[in-house]
């Protein structure tokens, strides 16, 4: 069966997908939960339906929801342990005082009226109807009931429920039990989804591989991607149950014929599509409702992209690209997502088994080659990808800034080649082209001559009067094209079809794509090639048809990358289903003009330990400021008008040191920065960050303090 997860990538120059050697390794599934003593041993695969079957309740944007215990939106007032206990034992202390002067009679005989009321006459005296012993229990009775009247009131004084609460039940406390298998109708591990459309043998065959411990939570993921396309119509009903019957859990498979990535480091939970990133600390700063819950990532934040800002060791790769990317990997096997993952060789972006295709740039063993024109045939478009790649950072990055002349440089040459030779140039012709060497442009000029090709002939005309001239800039695009024309790449780039160019035109299918690019040595062309990827990324995803399929670029280190259009372009990312994940060491890699429109195209902002207080000002500024309750407290000294209260005051000022004073507190309302610019710089511990969240329905996290270590 052809479904989301098993289109391969055919028409994106990435034919066939590479396949793994050998058959995938079973992955780590979820811990087994803690049994209960004497609890009969687990069966196979009751550790993958427990998983399965485990709460996740709605909670707020970048909560991590597997197992998750929601907790109220504002801190409830709790006192503090020691006025707790001082205030239970006075209370204990006044009730024994009152019960002690009612024995004593030193408070009178009235707490004896309500009996005397209630119960005839003969029942008091030495002749009562009940006898000695009935006359001895009515009294010690009531003065139970009178005890028990007294200790109640001292308790809800006290707060004694409070103190058991707190620092007696806990120490009592047993293991929860296991949680009960829920209703068939309820039971997530029994596909009703299935059942309720039919599909009854389908569904049963399910449920008996989740029993048997044959499925995975790629399986899981996997199928109902497929099933989703069921029910949107792209695939048939029929289809869908036969290929289940027949392979069961793997059914529906990835066409890299991968259930799993070779190993996980982060904690991922595919029903919820998120990855576990930290704890949020509990911190005052922290709304109560995030303290203590887990921090995580998905699609749904990830699709108002991320830009996270730390210095070098701050943790970026580690604990932000990496978790990332591995997430995006298992969302592309289960037929969710395509990832393009772009980062220095050797910056710990993964291993190559995790990727379909491994582009090495510079690197004579690279499989795979980058396709300089991303793909597209049409070489306008083609223009405007390379001149963003070649220029873009050159371009004014203010409100109105022109960078249409490169793109008509290059299209003026573009669209002529493409016409003669039915390819677009490589990088040494461009080159060429691009330097007016008269030798190249004047074979050009003969072929669309004889081609009678007179409306490009007039392209290359206007190209050979304008250069040479003031404010050209072809002389610029041809010094970037020499950065791209050195020996180490002169096997890359090739137009000639010799090669296997990688095109990000296959964004259309689940494909797992790493770039690596060659910083050490060619900083200055690796910078050129980010910028290449990312307008390709943003040109391709927009004219994707099929939207439904999670399409991120996770750029490591986007020094040099920022431009004007590249703003624009991320700010276009969420309508077409897509996100994109930027590193930076510090927001002066970013033109001063662009940093607030970064910050403000990016829904998800992350400062990572070690912020300069410049950039925690761009920070505070982007995150705001926010009402306040502020406290001040005033001491003011006392001064006595009468003679015995100055001979008080001066014996306490001996006794104390200090002069007597009275205290007055004021409370009022102020407006403060959430974070300010300080305390991004030396207030955030190592290992730990302060996020903001944004997803694309546009419910907001206010700035969190989290621990990316836990």
């Amino acid at each position: 069966m052809n479904s989301d997860g098993t289109q391969d990538t055919r028409g994106t120059h990435a034919n066939p997908v590479p396949r793994p050697a050998g058959p995938p390794d079973v992955p780590a599934m979820p811990p087994r939960p803690p049994r209960a003593p004497g609890a009969p041993p687990l069966p196979d695969g009751s550790a993958f339906v427990t998983w399965l079957r485990a709460p996740r309740p709605d909670a707020a944007p970048g909560v991590w929801r597997f197992g998750h215990r929601p907790r109220p939106a504002e801190e409830p007032e709790e006192v503090p342990t020691r006025q707790l206990l001082s205030g239970a034992l006075i209370a204990f202390l006044v009730g024994w005082l009152i019960w002690s002067l009612l024995q004593n009679g030193y408070l009178g005989g009235w707490w004896w009226v309500p009996l005397h009321l209630i119960t005839p006459d003969s029942w008091r005296g030495a002749d009562s109807e009940l006898g000695e012993t009935g006359t001895f229990l009515v009294y010690r009775g009531y003065e139970l009931l009178v005890a028990l009247g007294i200790m109640v009131g001292v308790a809800r004084l006290g707060r004694w429920g409070d103190v058991w609460r707190r620092l007696v039940a806990p120490r009592f406390r047993r293991p929860e039990p296991q949680e009960a298998a829920p209703a068939p109708q309820d039971d997530p591990a029994q596909w009703n989804q299935l059942r309720a459309a039919g599909a009854v043998d389908a569904a049963e065959r399910l449920a008996a591989e989740a029993r048997s411990g044959l499925m995975r939570d790629v399986d899981h993921a996997r199928i109902l991607r497929a099933w989703q396309g069921v029910l949107s119509g792209r695939h048939s009903l029929a289809a869908f149950s036969s290929a289940v019957l027949q392979d069961g859990a793997a059914a529906c498979l990835h066409p890299s014929g991968a259930r799993d990535l070779p190993a996980r480091l982060a904690r991922h939970d595919l029903v919820t599509g998120q990855v576990r990133l930290g704890t949020t600390v509990e911190d005052s700063r922290n709304p109560y409702a995030y303290r203590g819950a887990g921090l995580a990532l998905g699609p749904d934040l990830l699709g108002t992209s991320l830009v996270a800002v730390g210095p070098a060791g701050s943790g970026k790769t580690g604990s932000v690209v990496w978790p990332v990317a591995e997430s995006l990997c298992l969302h592309a096997l289960a037929g969710r997502a395509a990832v393009v993952v772009v980062g220095a060789a050797g910056a710990g972006l993964g291993p190559a088994d995790a990727y379909d295709v491994v582009v090495r740039i510079g690197n004579p063993e690279s499989v795979h080659d980058l396709d300089l024109y991303g793909g597209t045939t049409d070489p306008d478009e083609a223009a405007a990808v390379l001149a963003e790649a070649l220029v873009g950072d050159l371009a004014d990055p203010h409100p109105g800034g022109d960078s249409r002349r490169s793109t008509t440089v290059l299209a003026q040459l573009l669209g002529p080649y493409r016409a003669v030779h039915g390819r677009f140039p490589s990088v040494p012709e461009l080159r060429q082209l691009l330097d007016g060497a008269p030798g190249p442009r004047d074979a050009l000029r003969k072929a669309l001559s004889d081609a009678g090709e007179d409306s490009l002939l007039r392209e290359l005309d206007a190209r050979e009067r304008q250069s040479g001239q003031p404010g050209d800039v072809g002389a610029v695009l041809a010094d970037r094209v020499a950065l791209l024309d050195r020996p180490a790449f002169s096997g890359f780039f090739d137009t000639s079809g010799q090669s296997r160019p990688f095109s990000l035109k296959a964004l259309d299918h689940p494909v797992r794509v790493r770039i690596d690019l060659p910083e050490r040595g060619h900083a200055d062309a690796s910078r050129i090639l980010a910028r290449l990827v990312l307008a390709q990324f943003t040109a391709g995803v927009a004219v994707r048809e099929d939207r439904s399929l999670f399409a991120c670029l996770v750029l490591d280190d986007a020094s040099g990358v920022v431009t004007p259009e590249a703003v624009r372009a991320i700010q276009r990312l969420r309508s077409a289903h897509a996100g994109a994940v930027l590193t930076l060491r510090t927001l002066d890699d970013v033109p001063r003009p662009l940093r607030g429109p970064l910050l403000g195209a990016t829904g998800c902002r992350m400062a990572l330990s070690g912020l300069t207080p410049w950039d925690g000002q761009d920070f505070a500024e982007v995150w705001g400021k926010e009402w306040t309750e502020a406290r001040d407290v005033t001491d003011r000294q006392i001064i006595a008008e009468t003679p015995a209260g100055k001979a008080l005051y001066v014996l306490r000022r001996v006794i104390t040191g200090n002069a007597p004073t009275a205290r007055a507190v004021t409370v009022r309302q102020v407006e403060r920065e959430r974070w300010s610019a300080s305390e991004l710089a030396h207030g955030v511990p190592p290992g730990h960050a302060v996020l903001s969240l944004t997803n694309v329905q546009g419910e907001h996290a206010p700035p969190l303090l989290v621990d990316l270590r836990s």
